[in-house]
C-alpha cells in the first residue's frame, strides 16, 4: 500500500455479508457496487485497517461522493479467494448457472454459466 493510506484516519467502517456478498460502508457512503474486494486486518495496539479493492465501472459512475480511499496494489489474498469458493453451495451455484439467460448452447456452456455467476457474486451482482 502506499502512503496516504486509510491507516493515516480512522473512519467509520459498516461491514454486513451473507456469507457471499458484502455490504460496506465507510462514513455513512456505501461503497458496494465499487468494489471487486476487501481485506480487514487488526493487529494488536494498532487501529483495524481496510484495504479497499475497486471494482472498474462498467456502467459508467457506480460512486458519487467525497471519501478516501486506499487502493490496493496488489491482488486479494488467496486465502480469501479460497474461502469466498468454499462458501458457494454447489447446488445454488448450479441452479443459478441453469437458470442464466446468457447460456449459448455450447458443450462447456454449464461451465461458463457457473464461471460467469462466481464472478458476478464476487462483484456483488446478484442479477
Amino acid at each position: 500500500m502506499t502512503d496516504g493510506s486509510l491507516a493515516d484516519d480512522v473512519r467509520e467502517v459498516v461491514i454486513n455479508t451473507d456469507g457471499v456478498r458484502a455490504h460496506v460502508v465507510v462514513d455513512g457512503i456505501d461503497l458496494s457496487r465499487s468494489l471487486a474486494a476487501y481485506t480487514l486486518e487488526h493487529r494488536t495496539n494498532q487501529p483495524p485497517l481496510l484495504v479497499l479493492y475497486p471494482r472498474p465501472p462498467v456502467d459508467g459512475v457506480v460512486f458519487a461522493g467525497m471519501t478516501q480511499v486506499a487502493v490496493a496494489d496488489e491482488a486479494p489474498p488467496a486465502e480469501a479467494i479460497a474461502a469466498f469458493l468454499t462458501s458457494i453451495d454447489p447446488t445454488v451455484l448450479q441452479q443459478a448457472a441453469l437458470a442464466r439467460d446468457d447460456l449459448d448452447g455450447t458443450p462447456t456452456e454449464l461451465t461458463t454459466a457457473m464461471l460467469r455467476q462466481l464472478t458476478d457474486w464476487a462483484g456483488g451482482r446478484t442479477a
